[in-house]
């Protein structure tokens, strides 16, 4: 099943729109989540294995990185793979904590139990919330 993945902060005009195939098609939003995290963390584990001898950027990568505003090498100095389950806790809590809002098709799903209806193509939005933090005087 293929999804359109639309990552956004709060308070970010950026969005961006990510082609994303899953395996299994998930009836509920915990199920979504589960997918999603156990593809990115092996995704991330497997580049932790690929460590090039040399990084350089051409002309082009500095470009494509200038207008995300951050140049970097991609170099990773954390070696250690990321544990599946450790990853799915946190994120579950995380959501039930209020950190994300996840659309689906333009509808909210308040509820980890949530029942979904996905089609190819369906546009799945994760919304990271950006808590504001200070002092009044």
């Amino acid at each position: 099943m293929e999804l359109t993945l639309q990552l956004k902060r709060l308070g970010k005009k950026r969005v961006i729109n990510v082609p994303y195939q899953l395996e299994v098609v998930p009836t509920t939003l915990k199920e979504l989540i589960t997918a999603c995290v156990k593809n990115e963390v092996q995704r991330y584990n497997r580049n932790r294995e690929e460590i090039p001898l040399v990084s350089f950027l051409n002309p082009q990568q500095i470009g494509e990185q200038a207008e995300g505003g951050k140049i970097a090498f991609g170099d990773i100095d954390n070696l250690e793979e990321v544990a599946i389950e450790k990853a799915l806790d946190t994120a579950m809590q995380a959501f039930e904590d209020g950190l994300y809002v996840v659309f689906v098709d333009g509808m909210e799903l308040k509820s980890l139990d949530a029942p979904i209806q996905l089609q190819d193509k369906s546009e799945v939005a994760f919304i990271r919330l950006t808590f504001l933090v200070g002092m009044r005087y």
